[in-house]
């Protein structure tokens, strides 16, 4: 009798040349977009199900020996086709009969590699103490809450150790129900962060001991929050610089004057030399925002503002400077 063939490597996304490494780093951001915690109703129930080929594919790929002997199956399977043991694979022993022992695996899986093996054979061995997963989260701040710095609190998520299964993945002979066979299960957690002054788009912020769960005592991992600062209504981040707007009347323009410009450290009087035209860009040094060893530049851009509405006077003193030019 055929059973389904299990592309392990189509099933966790990576080449059949993948280091141990790739594979250990596809299977951990698959388990976190699978876990059955993070579903409800039937989007839980495929989620069970995409847990327990992931795990498998783990288990085979993952284990030295294990892949060997799959990778002897050669390339050329399609996931899903009917698989039939192959009559000349040599010394290559096939197991019959389907899985009897409720360990979770596939019958494909079984009559490869049979009973009694799996990641639950190795799962009561002591481990040792494991450190937990380092965490990355996106902060997102105001330009105001980057430059000044100050305390936010913010919910995050982090792994824990699954106390269903100790961590194992396992109950008795099939995969963990609580979380679905990784060892781990997501939990939120509210912390207060302390913002430190000028933080920089990008930067991140460790907060060490908040991230995952260690194993067997093992210590928590670090939270890193990325700083992404969010747009702003009136000034235009460019590095350490910083850039506004400011619209110039007429007679402001010809003939210069002194305006109030927005600054993060508040409202400053700026200088508008005569004839400054539309686009042109004045600076106000040290008004940016801080780097390593300085401060940026704040640049303001100036555009010329022509009245839509304007009075009786206004209009016969611009005809008369109309008819002025004409006679220069």
């Amino acid at each position: 009798m055929s059973i389904p063939f299990q592309d392990y490597y189509e099933i966790l996304g990576v080449d059949r040349k993948a280091s141990d490494k790739e594979i250990k780093s596809a299977y951990r951001k698959l388990a976190r977009k699978w876990h059955p915690d993070l579903h409800s109703g039937k989007d839980k129930e495929k989620a069970e199900e995409k847990i327990k080929q992931i795990n498998e594919a783990y288990e085979v790929l993952s284990d030295k020996e294990k892949r060997e002997k799959y990778d002897r199956l050669g390339a050329n399977w399609r996931a899903g086709e009917d698989f039939y043991p192959p009559p000349d694979m040599g010394d290559f022993h096939f197991y019959t009969g389907t899985d009897t022992t409720g360990s979770g695996f596939s019958d494909f899986f079984e009559a490869i590699f049979g009973g009694g093996f799996g990641r639950r054979a190795r799962a009561s061995r002591p481990r040792g103490a494991v450190r937990g997963q380092d965490v990355e989260y996106e902060l997102e701040l105001t330009l105001e809450e980057a430059y000044r710095g100050g305390e936010k609190t913010l919910q995050v998520s982090s792994n824990e150790v699954c106390r269903a299964c100790a961590g194992t993945g396992f109950e008795e002979r099939s995969f963990c129900p609580r979380c679905g066979g990784t060892g781990i299960t997501p939990s939120m957690k509210t912390l207060a962060v302390k913002i430190p002054a000028g933080v920089t788009d990008g930067s991140k912020i460790r907060l060490k001991g908040q991230g995952g769960e260690g194993f067997d005592g093992g210590e928590r991992g670090d939270l890193y929050l990325k700083v992404r600062i969010l747009p702003h209504r009136i000034y235009k981040i460019l590095g350490s610089d910083l850039e506004v707007e400011i619209t110039l009347r007429p007679e402001q323009a010809v003939l210069g004057d002194r305006v109030t410009v927005p600054t993060l450290d508040g409202p400053v009087l700026m200088r508008v030399p005569a004839g400054t035209r539309a686009g042109r860009r004045l600076r106000l040094k040290g008004k940016g925002l801080p780097y390593r060893g300085g401060r940026g530049d704040q640049y303001v851009l100036t555009k010329i503002d022509i009245p839509e509405h304007i009075t009786a006077e206004e209009e016969r003193l611009y005809k008369q400077l109309a008819e002025f030019k004409k006679g220069v």
